[in-house]
C-alpha cells in the first residue's frame, strides 16, 4: 500500500538544502505554496546568504545581528528578534534599493574596491568623494530635464554623488609638456545644470568634466542623432562642416555599467600608472616590453581626444616609454643615449623612418638600479599605426656603441560614429568604424560656463618629440 506523501513529514534539513539554490524571488514564491514551505522559507541563514549576495552586507552586519538576536532571548523580545532577521534586513535593503538589485552588487564593489585603493594611493580623491543622493534628489532631476535616467547611472548615484569639482579628478588625468587635463566625476545636480538640449547634442547629459580643456564625456539619454541611448562618449565637432551641429563621437562605453566598473578595474589592477596621487590612462600592453642586455624597455600609451578629429582626420596620440637598467648589471655597463631611431606604420600601410638625438632633448645615464621614464606623442591621419625602433647608447668606460630594442607597440584609437545623413526632421542616422578619432575644439558646457577656466591654448606638440 502506497503511502501518502505529506510535506510535513520530510525533514527540514534536504528541505533547506533545496531551498538554499534559490533566489530571493524563487524563494518567495515557494513560500506561499504551503505552511511547511512558508516557515521553512523563513530561515534565517537563507536570508543571511541573500544579504550578502545582492547587498554585500558585511560580516560586522552579521556580528551585530547575531548580538541582536542574544540581546532579544534574553530579554525574550519577540519584536525586537523578528525584526532583526536576515528576512526583514532584505526586506528593509529591498524597500530603499529593490530597483537596482541586478546593479547594486557590481556598482556597490567596484565603489569599494576604488575606495580602498584610493585610500591608500591618492587619499585626496577620497576626501572629494560626495555621499549617495536621494531617490527624491535623482527622480527631481529626471523632472528638471525631462528625462529618464538608466537604473545603473541612478545606483551608482545612490552611493556616492559624484565628486567635489577638485583637482585631482576621479577620472584620471594627463599630462603632456604644457598640455593637463584631469577629469572630474560629476554629481548630478552639476551634470543636470549641463544637461544638453541644443542640436547636435540633444539629450545628452555630462559625467565628467575638465576645467583646464573643457572636456566632458557625455551619455545620452535618449535614441537620436546618431547615439544609442545610455552610451557615453566624448563629442568631436566636424570641423569639416557648414554645419555647426555635425558632432561626431568617441565611444567610451555602451551603458553607465560598462563605463564606470571597466574604469575602476583598470584602475585598481594597476593598468593606469598613479603618479603624484593622480590616475594617469595610459594602457599598458605587457607584450609591449623587450631586453637587451642589461636593459629593458617598456611602453604604454594613451589616446587624447581633447586633440583629436575625424573631420579632418588627425588622431593625437601620447607614449609613455620606461628606460630600465637592471641592478645586477656590473658598473662598467653604465652608458649614456645619445640618439632614437623610429619606424612608424599606419594602418594604410605607410611606412616612416624618424631619428635624431637623445629622447625629448635629454640623454641620460643609465647605472645598475636607473629608471628613466619619459612621455612623448604623435599624430597620424588613419585609425591606427605602430611604431617599434631602437635607441642608440654608448657605454661610458670604453665608449663602445650598441643598440637597444623599443618593443612594437600599437595605437588603436576608440570606436568613433560620424552622423553622416540628416532626416528632414533634423534627426540624424549613422555610420559606425571601428578606427578612431579626437575631440577638438572647447566643449559647450553650458552649465558649467561660469567655472570652465579656459580653452585649449598652445597644446599642440611636434611629432616624435
Amino acid at each position: 500500500m502506497a503511502t501518502e506523501f505529506r510535506m510535513e513529514l520530510l525533514p527540514s534539513d534536504p528541505l533547506l538544502h533545496i531551498l538554499s539554490f534559490l533566489d530571493f524571488g524563487d524563494l518567495i514564491q515557494v513560500s506561499s505554496t504551503n505552511r511547511r514551505l512558508n516557515e521553512l522559507s523563513k530561515h534565517n541563514p537563507l536570508w543571511r546568504s541573500l544579504c550578502f549576495k545582492h547587498w554585500l552586507t558585511t560580516e560586522l552586519v552579521c556580528i551585530c545581528s547575531s548580538l541582536l538576536f542574544k540581546l532579544a532571548s534574553m530579554l525574550s523580545d519577540e519584536r525586537l528578534q523578528s525584526g532583526r532577521s536576515w528576512y526583514n534586513v532584505f526586506r528593509e535593503y529591498y524597500a530603499d534599493l529593490g530597483r537596482y538589485i541586478h546593479y547594486y552588487p557590481l556598482l556597490k564593489r567596484a565603489w569599494e574596491q576604488l575606495t580602498s585603493f584610493l585610500r591608500q594611493r591618492c587619499p585626496r580623491m577620497i576626501v572629494s568623494l560626495k555621499e549617495g543622493a536621494t531617490e527624491a534628489e535623482l527622480s527631481n532631476i529626471e523632472a528638471q530635464i525631462g528625462c529618464r535616467l538608466p537604473d545603473d547611472y541612478r545606483c551608482s548615484y545612490r552611493i556616492h554623488n559624484g565628486q567635489m569639482l577638485v583637482i585631482p579628478g576621479l577620472m584620471g588625468s594627463m599630462s603632456l609638456s604644457n598640455h593637463y587635463r584631469s577629469e572630474v566625476l560629476l554629481d548630478v545636480e552639476t551634470a543636470a545644470g549641463g544637461f544638453q538640449h541644443r542640436k547636435g547634442m540633444r539629450y545628452c547629459l555630462p559625467l565628467t568634466f575638465c576645467f583646464h580643456t573643457g572636456l566632458s564625456q557625455y551619455m545620452a539619454l535618449e535614441h537620436t542623432e546618431g547615439r544609442r541611448m545610455f552610451e557615453s562618449f566624448y563629442p568631436c565637432p566636424d570641423q569639416t562642416a557648414q554645419d555647426p551641429a555635425a558632432v561626431d563621437m568617441f565611444i567610451t562605453g555602451s551603458s553607465f555599467l560598462e563605463w564606470f566598473t571597466t574604469y575602476v578595474n583598470n584602475v585598481v589592477t594597476g593598468e593606469y600608472p598613479i603618479i603624484r596621487e593622480q590616475i594617469f590612462r595610459y594602457v599598458h600592453d605587457k607584450s609591449c616590453v623587450t631586453t637587451t642586455g642589461d636593459i629593458t624597455v617598456s611602453v604604454s600609451t594613451s589616446f587624447l581626444p581633447e586633440l583629436s578629429s575625424v573631420h579632418p582626420p588627425h588622431f593625437f596620440f601620447t607614449y609613455r616609454i620606461r628606460i630600465e637598467m637592471a641592478s645586477g648589471a656590473p658598473p662598467e655597463g653604465a652608458c649614456q643615449l645619445d640618439s632614437r631611431y623610429w619606424k612608424i606604420t599606419t594602418s594604410d600601410g605607410n611606412v616612416e623612418e624618424v631619428q635624431g638625438p637623445g629622447v625629448v632633448g635629454e640623454f641620460p645615464v643609465m647605472t645598475p638600479g636607473k629608471v628613466h621614464e619619459y612621455a612623448s606623442c604623435t599624430t597620424f591621419s588613419t585609425p591606427s599605426e605602430y611604431m617599434e625602433g631602437h635607441y642608440t647608447f654608448h657605454r661610458l668606460d670604453n665608449k663602445e656603441v650598441f643598440n637597444v630594442a623599443i618593443p612594437r607597440f600599437q595605437m588603436v584609437c576608440p570606436p568613433f560614429r560620424e552622423p553622416t545623413l540628416r532626416t528632414e526632421s533634423g534627426d540624424y542616422t549613422s555610420n559606425f568604424d571601428g578606427s578612431d578619432c579626437g575631440n577638438g575644439g572647447e566643449d559647450d558646457f553650458n552649465g558649467l560656463r561660469g567655472i570652465n577656466m579656459a580653452a585649449l591654448e598652445g597644446a599642440w606638440c611636434p611629432r616624435h618629440i
